[in-house]
């Protein structure tokens, strides 16, 4: 069953952050039936930095080829903001695919780009967002290699706007919506109301950050289908690591 047949299937799937070949490796021996390459995770484990935008395209690509080769469970990749405008994000999609992406997540940040429950963020318009959608779309080889569309402007705009913005993703061809850092309840239940049965919702469940964390039973059951948790497993590491050397 392909990664786009399975969010159709009606349970939510959960996908833990993976950074690299060993990690997804661990994820895939656990039973999980997918994993989330994290752009920041990358940045953590490779450069030793926070997540700014600091990771090209080339690098996330040589990680997707590692983790591919060792194995087989769909891989769900942070592109960020497509590294460019909508022809960089036609060569990212092609590269990501080929490499080994089963779906590939654009967001509508500016560069410096910045955690998605962190404050001082700045997006593109939503017409520039809604035109790399399109161009992604139109690059992938397959119609299994599925697009998410990510939006961030519920910290910059409010969820009005946000809601907008995603409005005009689903428009532009996104096979999965990815609404960020609602801060309530409430928010998240505005979301899936407005768009349940129209596309796949990704939840983002991240520890400390704005959105309530939630069972994957409880996420399901409010019109989640995917739920990525992208830094769990490498903080987790990292803490264990801190003891260790100590």
């Amino acid at each position: 069953m392909t990664l786009k047949q399975r969010l159709a299937a009606g349970s939510p799937v959960l996908a833990p952050g993976v950074y690299d070949a060993l990690s997804a490796l661990l994820v895939e021996q656990a039973g999980f039936e997918a994993a989330y390459l994290s752009g920041a995770s990358i940045a953590y484990t490779q450069l030793g930095r926070p997540d700014l935008g600091l990771v090209s395209a080339g690098e996330v690509a040589d990680v997707i080829g590692r983790i591919r080769e060792r194995t087989e469970i769909p891989l769900i990749v942070d592109a960020d903001t497509g590294f460019g405008n909508a022809l960089n994000v036609q060569r990212t999609v092609r590269t990501f695919e080929r490499a080994g992406a089963t779906a590939i997540q654009l967001e509508d940040q500016q560069l410096p780009k910045r955690c998605g429950h962190l404050a001082g963020k700045t997006l593109v318009s939503p017409q520039e967002m809604a035109g790399k959608i399109r161009a992604a779309v139109d690059a992938r080889r397959s119609e299994e290699t599925l697009i998410i569309a990510r939006t961030d402007a519920i910290a910059v705009e409010g969820l009005d706007r946000a809601l907008d913005r995603a409005e005009l993703c689903v428009q532009s061809g996104a096979d999965v919506l990815f609404v960020e850092a609602p801060g309530s309840e409430a928010e998240m239940q505005t979301i899936a109301k407005r768009f349940t049965g129209r596309v796949a919702l990704l939840a983002n469940m991240v520890e400390g950050g704005r959105t309530p964390l939630r069972t994957l039973d409880q996420l399901g059951q409010a019109g989640f289908q995917l739920v990525i948790t992208p830094g769990a497993m490498v903080r987790a590491l990292a803490f264990m690591a801190q003891d260790f050397l100590s």
